[in-house]
């Protein structure tokens, strides 16, 4: 099979993350490679990704081999894999934008942003480099709010003509002008806001709809998240929380029949605590009633390293994109979104949504449109 060309914009701890899986995948075979959700995807497994180019505006990363880059302050994820050859990717500069939140530079150095001195990519620079390493696939991981950033890299990956994989809250594939404008250009995306393995809204996303199945009437609820990277510190600038709280309140919603009150449930990232660094601790309430009206609540504590609890699930997106690639199949992956992200065009149950990635996977896909998929469900997964 042929190498999967990424590039990854934002060298931080869900790139390392994400490049320490990578290497550490190469050296086990399908019997032993635990944590994956799939091993082979079309034909593809975790050592078919390639990274090709990175582009970062922190001067501890910038100029550096993504190798090295990737351990660089302010990263603080845990390291499971340390023996990274040197890969010959040397980080560009970015753009900045609104990818840097002003207050990020009044913290200890190892938190904060040391902003490179290099000039400020251009969207002619960005395509260049795209281009010139033959990049297919360009996945965002840029922090939380940086909705002007967001958009001029969308705008760099549809001038290249590559596929997109949005991991942040900003919305782009769920936004219906920019997903005109991946189908118009037959190139594909898949957005937005990365699902973690076993995560807060995963976890919660299944519960509500255990709720529902189970004739249980769920009246209040909250998901308190708690974190020490630099996407928590980041997210002390509670302007920058607007698209974040409504794709994961959302994602919970929609698992409900008769959707709550806004003062009935609350769900967001809540603090920064330095010392859990990349830890990330969740508590999620639920509150309702079951048979004869009689109260019931749920408390649940969840404890988890945040960056490598997505990166398995970034494995799996790109090597559906690249399927999609494959395939000449462009504009929005509806099941793809659906299954790995939390803002998705069309959302769907998670078991629904694993069930239309399976035929995605195997090539039994329908046509990839709204219409289409829920008259596939309702034909024949319920």
């Amino acid at each position: 099979m042929n190498k999967i060309r990424i590039g990854i914009i934002g060298i931080g701890n869900c790139a390392s993350s994400l490049i320490q899986g990578i290497e550490y995948y190469k050296n086990k075979q399908i019997d032993n490679a635990i944590g994956l959700m799939h091993w082979n995807i079309g034909g593809y497994i975790p050592l078919d990704i390639e990274v090709v180019c990175g582009f970062d505006v922190d001067a501890r990363k910038v100029g550096k081999d993504i190798s090295e880059a990737i351990f660089a302050p302010p990263n603080c994820c845990s390291t499971f894999y340390e023996k990274i050859p040197y890969k010959n990717v040397k980080i560009k500069m970015g753009k900045i934008l609104d990818s840097i939140a002003p207050h990020m530079k009044y913290h200890d150095e190892k938190l904060s942003f040391v902003i490179s001195k290099e000039n400020e990519a251009t969207k002619e620079d960005i395509v260049k480099e795209l281009t010139n390493t033959n990049c297919e696939i360009l996945i965002n991981f840029i922090p939380v709010g940086s909705e002007n950033a967001t958009k001029f890299y969308v705008e760099c990956a549809l001038e290249a003509k590559i596929g997109f994989i949005n991991c942040i809250p900003v919305f782009i594939a769920s936004n219906q002008d920019w997903a005109r404008r991946f189908e118009a250009m037959n190139i594909p995306i898949i957005g937005d806001d990365i699902k973690s393995q076993i995560g807060a809204t995963i976890i919660h996303r299944v519960l509500t709809n255990l709720f529902k199945k189970r004739g249980v009437r769920l009246n209040r609820t909250y998901q308190l998240n708690t974190g020490g990277n630099t996407d928590f510190l980041n997210m002390i600038d509670r302007s920058r929380l607007i698209s974040k709280k409504k794709s994961k309140t959302e994602a919970v919603q929609s698992q409900m029949d008769n959707r709550l009150k806004d003062e009935n449930i609350h769900i967001g990232p809540s603090d920064w605590v330095p010392w859990q660094k990349d830890n990330k601790i969740c508590f999620i309430r639920m509150e309702g009633n079951i048979f004869g009206d009689i109260p019931i609540d749920l408390e649940l504590r969840l404890s988890v390293q945040d960056s490598p609890n997505s990166a398995g699930v970034v494995i799996d997106a790109i090597r559906c994109m690249k399927l999609a690639l494959d395939r000449n199949q462009g504009g929005l992956l509806y099941s793809p979104s659906a299954f790995f992200m939390k803002h998705p065009p069309l959302q769907l149950t998670d078991e629904d949504a694993f069930k239309l990635v399976e035929d995605f996977i195997n090539g039994n896909h329908i046509e990839e449109t709204p219409t289409e998929i829920k008259n596939y469900i309702k034909n024949n997964l319920k």
